[in-house]
C-alpha cells in the first residue's frame, strides 16, 4: 500500500533490544503554551539513535513513569533532537516538567516519513492543526533548504486560540519570507487577535497553487485532516499527492502489540504518514 514511500532506516533493533531506550540529556526547555513544552535533547554518551527523516517518530521515555510516541520536530548533525510535547497524561506531564540536565530515554526512529522529495518541481501545501505543526516543522525547513526545487509554497496553520500556537517566534520569521505564503488562523479569539478566525479548512480556498502539480502534507486532529484532505481534493489536488500523518494509539512502535491497528495497517509500522488515496475509505468508516 505504501510503495511510494521510502522505507525507514535501521533503528533500535539493530542496536540491541528493540525496547531498550538510549539515554539523552535535556539541553534546553521552551514553554510554547501553558501545557506544551519543546525539549532539545542531546546524546548522553557515545550512543545515539540513527538520524530521522521528517515525519518519523520516536518513543520518548520518562524514567520511572513510561514512554510515549512523539514526532521528531528537528535535529542536527551533533545528534541533538527537538521534541514538542503537550501534557495530556502522566507520561507527557512528566516530560513537560523536565529541566535542563535531566535524562530521558529514546528509541527509534520509527515509521515512514513525509515524501518531500516526491514534491520537487511542483507546488507544496503544508496544513497543520494544533500539535500537527511539530511533525511538519522539519518539512517546512526542508522546503526552505531546497527552496529552488519547489514551486509555490503555502503554509496554513490553525489552533484553537492564539495562546495555543506553538513556535510563535519561528512563525514570525516565516511570515517575513517573500518566497513562502503563510496563513495562521484560530478557532476563537478576543480583540487582541488581528489574524484570521476560523478552522483551517476555511483558508484552503485562498491558497494559491496549481492543483495537478501540487503535493499536500497535512497533520492535526483526525477530523481536521479528513476535512482538509477532502477540501484539497475538491480543489483538484490528486488524492495520491495528498499525505496525512496518523499518529494515534501507538505503544510498542514495532508492530507487535496491535494498539495502533488501522484497518489492515499498523500506524507505527506502515505509517504514521499515509497516502490519502489509500486511507480515504477507512476515514469514512466510524470507529475504525
Amino acid at each position: 500500500m505504501l510503495a511510494d514511500q521510502p522505507r525507514a532506516p535501521a533503528h533500535a533493533e539493530t542496536m540491541g533490544h528493540p525496547f531498550a531506550p538510549i539515554p539523552y540529556t535535556v539541553r534546553s526547555v521552551v514553554l510554547e503554551t501553558p501545557d506544551t513544552t519543546t525539549l532539545v535533547v542531546e546524546p548522553h554518551g557515545d550512543q545515539r539513535i540513527p538520524s530521522s527523516r521528517p515525519g518519523q517518530f520516536v518513543m520518548l521515555y520518562a524514567f520511572g513513569v513510561g514512554e510515549v510516541p512523539i514526532g521528531v520536530a528537528g535535529g542536527n548533525a551533533e545528534g541533538q533532537l527537538i521534541h514538542t510535547v503537550r501534557s495530556a497524561g502522566k507520561v507527557t506531564q512528566a516530560l513537560t516538567h523536565l529541566t535542563p540536565g535531566d535524562t530521558v530515554g529514546i528509541r527509534g526512529p520509527y515509521g515512514h516519513g513525509w515524501p518531500v522529495a516526491n514534491a520537487r518541481g511542483g507546488d507544496v501545501v503544508v496544513v497543520a492543526g494544533g500539535l500537527g505543526m511539530p511533525p511538519l516543522r522539519e518539512v517546512v525547513y526542508e522546503l526552505f533548504r531546497h527552496r529552488d526545487s519547489f514551486g509555490r509554497v503555502e503554509i496554513v496553520y490553525g489552533a484553537r486560540t492564539p495562546k495555543d500556537l506553538v513556535y510563535y517566534n519561528e512563525i514570525q520569521s516565516w511570515r517575513r519570507r517573500d518566497d513562502v505564503r503563510l496563513q495562521v488562523t484560530v478557532d476563537a479569539a478576543g480583540r487582541e487577535w488581528y489574524g484570521d478566525v476560523g478552522v483551517v479548512t476555511t483558508r484552503i480556498p485562498d491558497c494559491r497553487f496549481d492543483p495537478p502539480k501540487t503535493t499536500a502534507f497535512v497533520c492535526g486532529p483526525e477530523i481536521m485532516m479528513k476535512l482538509t484532505a477532502q477540501a484539497l481534493v475538491e480543489r483538484g489536488v490528486k488524492p495520491e499527492s495528498t499525505w496525512i500523518s496518523m499518529e494515534r494509539n501507538m505503544k510498542c512502535a514495532i508492530g507487535l502489540c496491535g494498539h495502533c491497528q488501522f484497518g489492515p495497517s499498523f500506524v507505527c509500522r506502515d505509517g504514521p504518514v499515509f497516502c490519502y488515496r489509500d486511507l480515504a475509505p477507512l476515514l469514512a468508516v466510524r470507529e475504525v
